[in-house]
């Protein structure tokens, strides 16, 4: 048996080799990150909270249902607190509406109305929110509530108009009225006959979702499912 003895590395070589291997590794193409998931805020009263029925059956989280079947990738987050006035969700608005939010869809008034508060001061709320916002730079989509006659003529045609103006003034998309095709029905509403059961809540989702899509599209993090 014979014996070769091993061979002397040529430390430059193999210095030129690793720096080879270093550089092709890094040539590689490198996987591009995944865009950011859209954050959508649902700022509300007890109708984004979800009151009387399971979160999981609330309008935030048939929203969430309703943009996955169309494909639009989103996380929906519910910031509805019960009995919100619109003056009461300007003083929360900062601290409800996280800066990674890219769409907040602003739904309050239904108290106001309930309260019989001026539709000058509810709309000077509300403007003061769509501003905060802006200022953030946060997207907006307004969701009114329409007010009944039976409020008074005078009072429930200048409530309504106040949507339809700031909606105009901010140049934001507008869902004009919550409980359109749900109030007033006792297949869609609670005992209550103020609060959507879980149907009733299907539908605001499902009726929200088309223009929740088509807010998300003009921003640059939306992504759709594939």
């Amino acid at each position: 048996m014979s014996f070769t003895a091993p061979r002397r590395f040529d430390r430059r070589q193999v210095l030129i080799g690793l720096a080879v291997t270093q550089v092709a590794a890094t040539s590689k193409p490198q996987p591009k990150p995944s865009p950011k998931t859209p954050v959508v805020t649902v700022l509300g009263d007890s109708i984004t909270a979800g009151l009387g029925v399971a979160a999981k059956d609330a309008m935030p989280a048939q929203l969430q249902q309703a943009l996955s079947r169309m494909n639009v990738l989103a996380q929906v987050r519910a910031a509805g607190v019960p009995g919100d006035t619109s003056s009461a969700g300007l003083a929360r608005v900062n601290a409800s509406v996280a800066s990674d939010t890219t769409l907040c869809v602003v739904a309050l008034g239904g108290n106001d109305l309930l309260q019989g508060i001026e539709p000058r001061a509810t709309k000077a709320n509300l403007r003061a929110i769509l501003q905060s916002l802006r200022n953030r730079g946060i997207g907006v989509m307004l969701v009114g509530i329409g007010a009944p006659p039976l409020l008074g003529v005078v009072y429930a045609r200048d409530f309504n108009a106040l949507y339809r103006d700031l909606a105009r003034e901010f140049a934001v998309p507008l869902y004009p009225n919550i409980l359109a095709g749900v109030g007033g029905s006792r297949q869609f509403m609670q005992g209550d006959g103020i609060h959507p059961n879980a149907a009733g809540a299907k539908v605001i989702g499902d009726r929200l979702a088309p223009l929740v899509a088509e807010a998300l599209r003009a921003t640059p993090t939306v992504t759709a499912v594939r």
